[in-house]
C-alpha cells in the first residue's frame, strides 16, 4: 500500500541549516554546505548554487513548510523572495564540525595575515614572517587560558585570605599592641602594590584566539593590541607615511585651543603642532604658496592629526595617506 507524505512536507538530506527567530517563530531555510559562507563573503552570488530549495521551512529536518499566515505575520509587507534573503543575510548558520572548523582556519589565517602586515619590530622596522606572529599568538592565548585558572585559585585563597583576617581581626580585639601594628599596616601596604600591579596586568587586552563571530578585521586589532601589551616578541605597529601640505600663510598663526587628552603637548604655532605629531620626518618644503612636509606617523596619532588639521586650519590644510603600513625602510 502506498503512503503519500503530505503535501507541505518536503525531505532533505546533506543540508547546512540557516534558522531565524521571528516572535515566537523559528523559521528555516535548507542550504548547501559550505554555501552560505560563500554567498556572505560574496564569493558565491548565484542563489540557484546556495538554497537547497527557494522556500521557508518551520522544521527542515521534519520536512515542515511554513505556511503563509506565519510568514505574513513575521514579515509583514515583504515577498518570500526578500524573507528568504533576510534569513540568508541574517539567519544563524548551523554547521558541522568539519565546516566550522574550516571557517575557523579560514578566519585564524587572514588574522595572522593582516597582523603581519601591520606590525614590525620596533629596532630594525622589518616586518615578521606570518610563522613568527602565529607563535606570538599562541603564546597569548596559552597564557590567557593559564591566567583564567590562576584567576579560580587567587578567588580560593583570596576567600581563605579574608576568613583568616577576620580570625586574627577578633583576636586582635582581645590585645591591641600599637608597635605590632606598625609593621602589619607596612605589609599591608606592600601588598596593596602588589594587587596593584596585578590588576594592572589583569586590565590589559587578552588573546584568546579566533573565533568566527566577529570580522577577521576586528580580530586583527584586538591581536595587534594584545600582542603590543604584552611583548611576547618586540613588536611595534608599522608607521604610516603621509604628505600633509598646508598654505604658508597659516603656518605661523598660533594653536586656539589646548590639545585633547593623548596628544602631543606641545604649543605654539600651526606648524609646530603639525611637526609634533610627525615621529620621522622624510622631507620638508615650501612649493609656491603651499608648505608641505612627508614624515611617518604612529597609527594611533592619525586620528588626531587629521582632526587637528580640519578644525585648526579650518580645512585649508591635507593629510594624505602614502602607506597605510611602512614595514621596512632602506638605508
Amino acid at each position: 500500500m502506498q503512503i503519500n507524505q503530505p503535501s507541505n512536507q518536503i525531505k532533505l538530506t546533506n543540508v547546512s541549516l540557516v534558522k531565524i527567530k521571528k516572535g515566537k517563530k523559528r523559521f528555516e531555510i535548507a542550504c548547501y554546505k559550505n554555501k552560505v559562507l560563500e554567498y556572505r563573503s560574496g564569493v558565491e552570488k548565484d542563489l540557484d548554487n546556495v538554497l537547497q530549495i527557494p522556500n521557508v521551512f518551520i522544521n527542515v529536518s521534519k520536512g515542515q513548510v511554513a505556511n503563509k499566515d506565519d510568514l505574513s505575520k513575521s514579515f509583514p509587507s515583504i515577498k518570500l523572495d526578500d524573507i528568504i534573503l533576510e534569513i540568508l543575510n541574517k539567519g544563524e548558520l548551523q554547521v558541522g564540525e568539519k565546516e566550522r572548523a574550516a571557517e575557523l582556519e579560514r578566519v585564524h589565517n587572514e588574522v595572522v595575515d593582516i597582523v603581519a602586515g601591520k606590525v614590525v619590530d620596533p629596532k630594525t622596522k622589518r616586518v615578521y614572517t606570518v610563522g613568527m606572529i602565529e607563535k606570538a599568538l599562541d603564546m597569548l592565548s596559552s597564557q590567557a587560558g593559564h591566567q583564567g585558572q590562576a584567576h579560580k585559585e587567587e578567588k580560593k585563597e583570596e576567600r581563605k585570605e579574608r576568613e583568616h583576617a577576620k580570625e586574627e581581626a577578633a583576636a586582635a580585639k582581645t590585645n591591641e599592641d600599637e608597635t605590632a601594628a606598625a609593621p602589619t599596616e607596612a605589609g599591608g601596604n606592600a601588598d596593596d602594590k602588589g594587587k596593584d600591579k596585578e590588576k594592572e596586568k589583569k586590565h590589559l587586552p587578552k588573546w584568546t584566539g579566533v573565533t568566527t563571530t566577529k570580522s577577521a578585521k576586528s580580530q586583527a586589532l584586538e591581536a595587534m593590541k594584545a600582542l603590543i601589551a604584552h611583548q611576547p616578541i618586540p613588536i611595534a605597529r608599522a608607521r604610516m607615511r603621509l604628505r600633509i601640505t598646508c598654505p604658508t600663510s597659516i603656518l605661523k598663526h598660533s594653536v586656539k585651543s589646548a590639545p585633547k587628552e593623548g596628544e602631543d603637548k606641545s604649543t605654539g604655532t600651526v606648524k609646530d603642532r603639525i611637526l609634533s605629531f610627525v615621529e620621522q620626518v622624510e622631507t620638508q618644503d615650501v612649493i609656491g604658496d603651499e608648505w608641505e612636509v612627508v614624515g611617518f606617523v604612529e597609527p594611533g596619532a592619525f586620528k588626531s592629526l587629521t582632526e587637528f588639521v580640519g578644525t585648526q586650519t579650518k580645512g585649508k590644510a591635507r593629510a594624505e595617506v602614502l602607506d597605510m603600513a611602512v614595514i621596512h625602510e632602506d638605508d
